[in-house]
């Protein structure tokens, strides 16, 4: 039987390898249906959803630790004070289409989706 440690780590760098590829693939695609501010906006969107799934994962690993990180609620509080303000600068003082920024924000939650159909057709063989 494989630890749980080692399986949390799979699962979050496959995670990972997943959302960035569909960052990837997904500014193509918005470049060949929009153009350029469709895959600005789109890898926008998707670079703050990796940095914040990033933020996630170190939350999520401080809470079983012997020693939690004193600043816990401040680094939640900071991570959607950015997200909103990123959000504001996107919105009031670029040309990149929103629309697709939105979209590319929503990548680590289809990464994880994806992980989980992968766990489901495949999880026995993975480890």
């Amino acid at each position: 039987m494989v630890p749980d440690d080692l399986s949390y780590e799979r699962v979050v760098q496959r995670i990972t390898r997943i959302t960035l590829a569909l960052v990837a693939a997904g500014s193509v695609a918005a470049f060949a249906i929009g153009g350029w501010s469709w895959a600005v906006g789109f890898a926008l969107g998707g670079t703050v959803s990796w940095i914040s799934f990033r933020w996630l994962k170190q939350v999520v690993g401080s809470l079983g630790a012997d020693r939690p990180q004193p600043n816990l609620p401040q680094k939640a509080v900071l991570r959607y004070l950015l997200i909103a303000g990123a959000a504001y600068l996107l919105v009031k003082y670029t040309v990149v289409n929103l629309r697709a920024a939105v979209v590319g924000l929503l990548i680590s939650s289809a990464a994880v989706i994806i992980e989980i159909l992968i766990e489901l057709i495949h999880g026995w063989k993975l480890y």
